[in-house]
Order: structure tokens, then sequence, then C-alpha cells
């Protein structure tokens, strides 16, 4: 793996501290205010708002004002140790807007949605995808949601690369990643090109649905 034209293994371990930043999948958030925790080393070039707004956290907002005696302004609402009061959809998101804040070359992810709903998460995948253009992002992940905005995906099957390509590409081509992103089993994996002429048309009709799924978020 190749940073700024170096490999990852040859920089100063302080380099590459300063340029990846990976999030895990159960990211902690310490007690303090909202301010307080997006008050992280960042470039600057990414307003704590924008990143807020997306990770999709207008609901964590206001459940942050509604929890503070006296706090009008979200940025000054006390989140407690651990942030036990929010739910974990909710924790996630306020740790993605953490780190979108941070801007760095690279950011990894892992799972960063596992815990949202299918709606939002559809939101979280293109405000990502803006908020991040110019800049290199790895996300862990079997949401087809995620991976339907990722420039390219990279199948790993145990610890080999199986197939890479676009997810559209490889749901209809890779029967092992379809299985992995649409929860089939069995004779489901079969590759498309064996499967008789109803069985294909089924499975292009879900795909369709989830297609048609993600236009309706984009323009909600």
């Amino acid at each position: 793996m190749l940073l700024g034209g170096v490999p990852l293994d040859e920089l100063p371990l302080d380099s590459a501290r300063r340029a990846v930043l990976v999030q895990d999948k159960d990211p902690v958030l310490l007690s303090g205010t909202l301010r307080e925790l997006l008050d992280v080393p960042a470039s600057g070039a990414v307003d704590p708002c924008d990143a807020l707004d997306a990770a999709q956290c207008a609901d964590v907002l206001a459940a942050l004002v509604q929890g503070s005696v006296d706090a009008d302004d979200p940025m000054d609402a006390r989140i407690t140790e651990r942030g036990r009061s929010l739910s974990g959809g909710q924790r996630q998101r306020l740790a993605l807007a953490r780190s979108l804040v941070t801007d760095p070359e690279v950011l990894v992810l892992d799972e960063p949605t596992s815990a949202v709903d299918s709606h939002t998460e559809a939101r979280i995948a293109q405000g990502v995808r803006e908020l991040r253009a110019g800049r290199t992002t790895v996300v862990f992940t079997s949401s087809p949601l995620l991976l339907d905005r990722a420039d390219g995906v990279v199948f790993l099957h145990g610890d080999t690369v199986a197939a890479a390509g676009t997810h559209r590409d490889l749901v209809r081509t890779e029967p092992r990643y379809r299985a992995v992103v649409t929860r089939e089993t069995g004779d489901e994996t079969a590759p498309l090109d064996v499967l008789d002429k109803d069985e294909v048309l089924h499975r292009l009709e879900r795909l369709e649905e989830l297609e048609e799924l993600e236009e309706i978020e984009e323009t909600a």
C-alpha cells in the first residue's frame, strides 16, 4: 500500500499516524460537550456543521439539547460518559462526524453504519462521499448502500483478494460477493449465467428495488 507514492511500512510512524485515521467499529465517546468532542486535531478544511450534516446527526443534536438543562446550542450540550444516553446508531454517527472533522489524508472506517437504519445509511453514504471528495476513504463493510457509493470494491475471501470492481458489477458476476451483501445462502449463490430465466429476472428485480430505494433517498 502506497501513501503519497511511498510504501506505508517505509513511512516514519509519526508521519503515518498524521496521515491515516482509523475509526473502530465501536468508537468511544468521552464525556463533555459536543464542541469538545469535535475539537480534535484537524486540517481545518471541514466545518463541524458540515461533518454533522454528512453523518446525519440532526436527530442526535435534538436529543442532546433535549437532555441538557441549560444548552440551547447543540454544540454546548453535554454527552454522558461513553454516550450512554444515546443509541448505538447515534453514537456511531457522532463518532463518524468527529472523524470527518479531522479530515485525514486517509480515513479508514470499520462498519461505520452497522447500527443505523437503511434510510439513514443511504444518506450517510452520499454525505461521506461528497465530503471526502479528493481524499482517500477505505471502508470495511458488507453494506450494499455504502458499497454502491464506492469508486471501487475489493472483495476478500479469507485472506485472499477474490475479486475487484464496482459493487454492481460484483453483484452480477461474483456469487460469493453477492451472497455476502444480499445475505443469500446455499444454491442462491449460483452464478447468474447458470440460473434459469425466471431466477435471473428475480435477482435483477431485487437489485433494481435496492437501486430505486437509493434514488429515493438521494431526492428526499
